[in-house]
């Protein structure tokens, strides 16, 4: 029995998600813990479409992505990585927080985007009320486009980059 038997990797399918896998899978190695693949179908996201808009075909396109974000992480994790899928409805950040809750989870491993300032502000951070709501532990892995070097801006909010100019 190892230090985490559970480990929960929300994913959504985005670019960067191969690092979270990869990390996840390392750590379920580490400790010979089953990895549980999450998909959150979030709904609330298609609530701006028109009336005339299908829901049995929104249903079925979210429900393709999430299939698609899952067999991505059984493709990523090797075979000596125990791993079970699930799909649920809600909100991806209350999900989340749930399915850590209702089921015997010890760790979530889960990316961020890194957003910082502004486009934190307005978009929010799933892994943000994730973190704040978590009843175990989480460790986020960082899935930006760019990789920032943790030297060069140590006084930044995440994500943000700080310009200096020295005089004389």
């Amino acid at each position: 029995m190892g230090l985490y038997d559970n480990i929960l990797l929300p994913t959504d399918g985005s670019a960067g998600t191969e690092r979270v896998i990869e990390h996840a899978g390392e750590l379920a190695r580490a400790h010979d813990a089953t990895v549980h693949a999450l998909y959150v179908i979030d709904a609330t996201s298609f609530t701006g479409l028109p009336m005339e808009t299908s829901w049995d075909g929104v249903r079925q396109v979210l429900e393709s992505e999430g299939e698609t974000a899952l067999d991505e992480a059984e493709r990523l994790l090797d075979d000596d990585v125990a791993l079970e899928t699930h799909t649920v409805e809600g909100t991806p950040s209350t999900e989340i927080v749930a399915f850590a809750r209702d089921e015997p989870i010890d760790l979530v491993v889960m990316g961020t985007h890194g957003r910082g300032g502004i486009d934190r502000l307005l978009l929010g951070s799933v892994a943000e009320r994730v973190v704040r709501g978590s009843p175990v532990p989480v460790t986020t892995v960082r899935v930006s486009d760019t990789d920032v070097d943790p030297d060069e801006s140590s006084d930044a909010t995440e994500g943000e980059s700080v310009e200096a100019s020295v005089d004389g």
